[in-house]
């Protein structure tokens, strides 16, 4: 009897553990699935209205002659000077937090701010950016005003991102830099620093993802849902491929609808563009890198 209690235990366990695997292989297969069937009924509708007039073409309140071009280029000016704007103060902010500041009680406060902020809804910042940027510095709805906002909403991940990234580094890199003379500086400028650029970049092209598909901010900033002409200035009012998008699917005509599933077709290329970036920056600087 002594023998057997213990085999009937690790049955039990293999059991429950067997069935643990299928219910979370279940719920993955569950949610791929609908993640096919929404992108197939995205296609469906979104293909046949993809053609060189809708991707070349203005706004327009017939649904046969809506072109996304102006929210198109919105968009690209909008991450652009996202990215321009988050990239170096974020990364900089890691590099500091990780490379120099030593531990105290004011670091640990940061990090916790930092930490915290990621977890904020965008509308909050959309609201911020409203008050901030548009009222208070007097930049309107402009692209300015909503690049700044943007940018609020993905600096902590992308300070987090690029933490981690730094983390990775083993540490010794640079105990073998410091050994041969080097400054601290000429440490994280030619050795940390490039072996953290995979991860960093990594983390910079998700975060600047997020932010293309971002829709609540930039409504509370108040984006444009009908513009008719292409922005040429950061000072330019502006409107978005996700708001554009969300204005097209809450009008009641079905020929609408079909618009903004070949805006959503549109946005998700730019979207895969944007990923398969990082992922070839991942392998190209990772082949240059042997730790």
């Amino acid at each position: 009897m002594a023998h057997v209690e213990p085999q009937t235990r690790h049955r039990r366990r293999a059991l429950l553990s067997q069935t643990f695997a299928l219910l979370c292989l279940a719920a993955t297969a569950l949610c791929v699935l609908i993640l096919i069937v929404l992108l197939l009924e995205v296609l469906w509708q979104g293909l046949p209205r993809l053609n060189p007039r809708f991707l070349m073409g203005s706004m327009s309140r017939f649904p046969e002659k809506a072109g996304i071009l102006p929210s198109l280029v919105s968009s690209l000016w909008l991450i652009g000077l996202t990215t321009l704007f988050s990239v170096p103060i974020g990364v900089g902010s890691a590099l500091y937090l990780e490379e120099y500041a030593g531990p105290s009680r004011w670091r640990h406060l940061v990090q916790l701010n930092i930490a915290n902020l990621a977890g904020v809804p965008s509308i909050v910042y959309g609201i911020l950016g409203l008050g901030l940027f548009v009222r208070t510095f007097a930049l309107q709805r402009s692209i300015l005003a909503g690049a700044l906002t943007l940018s609020l909403v993905v600096l902590p991940i992308v300070i987090l991102a690029a933490q981690e990234a730094l983390r990775a580094v083993p540490d010794s890199i640079r105990r073998a830099s410091y050994a041969l003379g080097a400054t601290r500086w000429q440490t994280v400028w030619y050795q940390v620093l490039p072996a953290a650029t995979p991860g960093i970049m990594t983390g910079v092209i998700l975060a600047i993802s997020r932010a293309l598909g971002e829709a609540a901010p930039l409504v509370a900033l108040g984006a444009a849902t009908f513009i008719t002409f292409v922005p040429v200035s950061p000072l330019d009012e502006f409107s978005a491929l996700p708001v554009v998008i969300f204005d097209w699917s809450s009008r009641p005509q079905t020929d609408f609808h079909q618009v903004a599933a070949a805006g959503i077709v549109v946005l998700l290329t730019v979207l895969i563009l944007l990923n398969a970036t990082a992922v070839y920056v991942r392998y190209h600087y990772g082949k240059r890198i042997r730790w």
